[in-house]
């Protein structure tokens, strides 16, 4: 098959896979609406959900960048995995919450996952909802435990034309409409900042958390994070309740069909909460009270 993809705005992974790999076993997933990261039914769809769409991941200018938060989920939650041991040590047995219930009266310490895939997700409050929190057990007794946030990003506009086009595709399709997405990175700014620092502040009030907050997302996000809080945000080298911890990925490169692109582990970072809720108010690329003056004088006509 000699099929021209758009060069400019494309989809990149179709329930985990590149979108025109008609493999048999590939193409079952699409049937059955099936997300291979979580073994459970993909939560995209339209709005009556007659329709599900199963996109991980989309092209954008910085690269191909996940969407869809389940897939950062792979390998049996390898990232929530890598932030249990960095938190608590490899010595504590990570497990999801129904595994927990089957063998609690077991020694040994337990890290219990809990979240919307794993038991119950923490809520407190009217509507503050914890993405996970990682939970270390021994001899039945809460030790203590530590918060994940996992975010992707979300998009503006539609992809539904090359959508169908991957759908209906056969080896006789010649061209793929590019997609129509944009991507809203006014989201990191307006929601996804604010989130990390009221959940932070709440973490950092407890008197079981030691750890503070880990907040896992694709790496070509947390960048946007950066044109905010700046990237010369002084590091720390300790843990601590007042700790905001970063783990970003990156997608390995395309895989052959049949296969998927795995996650890639770009940085760990480590920052003080305070440092990072200060930037976010008061940083280094918050534009000045001049430019605002000049873009007001500008729509008004005024010199």
């Amino acid at each position: 098959m000699s099929l021209v993809r758009p060069t400019n705005k494309d989809l990149v992974e179709i329930f985990g896979y590149a979108p025109d790999d008609l493999t048999q076993s590939v193409r079952s997933l699409w049937n059955l609406g099936a997300c291979p990261f979580i073994n459970k039914a993909c939560s995209k769809s339209n709005h009556d959900s007659s329709v599900v769409y199963g996109t991980c991941s989309v092209t954008t200018a910085y690269g191909d960048c996940i969407i869809c938060p389940n897939r950062l989920y792979e390998k049996d939650y390898a990232t929530l995995r890598a932030v249990a041991e960095d938190a608590f040590g490899k010595m504590a047995r990570f497990v999801l919450f129904d595994e927990y219930i089957r063998h609690r009266d077991e020694s040994g310490i337990f890290v219990v996952a809990l979240g919307q895939k794993s038991g119950k997700e923490v809520k407190i409050g009217r509507s503050l909802s914890m993405d996970w929190v990682l939970a270390k057990i021994e001899n039945n007794q809460l030790i203590e435990y530590v918060g994940i946030e996992v975010q992707s990003i979300d998009i503006t506009n539609n992809y539904r034309d090359a959508w169908y086009a991957y759908k209906n595709l056969t080896p006789n399709t010649k061209t793929i409409p590019s997609s129509e997405h944009g991507m809203n990175w006014a989201n990191v700014h307006k929601r996804l900042i604010p989130q990390i620092i009221r959940k932070g502040v709440v973490y950092s009030n407890s008197k079981l958390v030691k750890a503070g907050l880990y907040f896992v997302l694709p790496d070509i996000v947390y960048r946007k994070f950066e044109d905010i809080i700046g990237a010369d945000i002084p590091l720390v080298t300790t843990k601590g309740a007042n700790v905001l911890t970063i783990h970003t990925y990156d997608l390995s490169p395309p895989a052959n069909h049949g296969q998927q692109r795995i996650l890639v582990n770009k940085r760990k970072i480590r920052v003080s909460l305070d440092e990072f809720s200060q930037r976010f108010i008061s940083g280094p690329n918050l534009p000045s009270g001049e430019e605002l003056d000049v873009a007001v004088k500008r729509i008004l006509g005024c010199s």
